[in-house]
């Protein structure tokens, strides 16, 4: 398939999930789900591209079964948060107090927050899943907190199947569309930029809201 759009090599997730398989899909939301330095990580058209892989038109070389990967994204997205959570169980508030660089700005905790605040811990967790950087960086909040571990354990399990199954399966069924399937890379981008949706809302609504000078 010949790419539709010049995406950086870790922003696309064809391009990853051709390059790397399984494996490495795997080992991509493992970080971006349970490691502060895979917030740039790009999970939802990863997940979108490999439901597409398993339907066999993406490459010769490549062509899982869906519900094997349905199962292993699942448990590996729902592993990652765990990690993620017991590392800012481990590290505490501390760990989001540093300060500002090129990776880490302060605005990444700020909206994660917001959203908790706006949403509720629930529903938060479930949400984040579908929410480039907060994702991330929601996970060890809930741990730096005060969340119970078993309450984290629920709604972890629940975004979890949510988004692990649910982007792939839409990517296996979309994918069968002949005009997505031969554009895949420009589809891909609308998921990333759909994703973004939420947090430009947030933003938004704060910005509205602050007290003008």
């Amino acid at each position: 398939m010949e790419p539709a759009l010049a995406l950086p090599g870790l922003l696309d997730g064809q391009h990853l999930v051709e390059t790397f398989g399984l494996i490495g899909l795997l080992v991509i939301v493992f970080a971006e789900t349970g490691l502060l330095l895979g917030f740039f990580l790009p999970g939802d058209s990863l997940l979108f591209a490999a439901g597409f892989a398993a339907t066999g038109e993406l490459t010769d070389q490549l062509h899982p079964n869906i519900v094997l990967v349905c199962v292993l994204v699942t448990i590996v997205a729902i592993a990652g948060a765990q990690v993620g959570f017991h590392i800012g169980r481990a590290a505490g508030p501390a760990l989001f107090q540093r300060k500002e660089s090129r990776l880490f700005k302060r605005s990444y905790v700020t909206n994660t927050e917001e959203i908790v605040e706006r949403y509720g811990v629930g529903k938060a967790i479930v949400l984040a899943r579908f929410i480039p950087i907060v994702r991330t960086f929601l996970n060890p909040l809930m741990g730096a907190g005060n969340l119970p571990a078993r309450t984290f354990l629920l709604w972890n399990v629940v975004g979890g199947v949510l988004w692990g199954t649910g982007v792939t399966v839409l990517g296996y069924y979309l994918g069968t569309v002949d005009v997505i399937g031969k554009n895949l890379e420009v589809f891909a981008l609308l998921v990333i930029l759909i994703s973004f949706v939420p947090i430009g809302l947030e933003l938004l609504r704060a910005r509205r809201n602050a007290p003008r000078a």
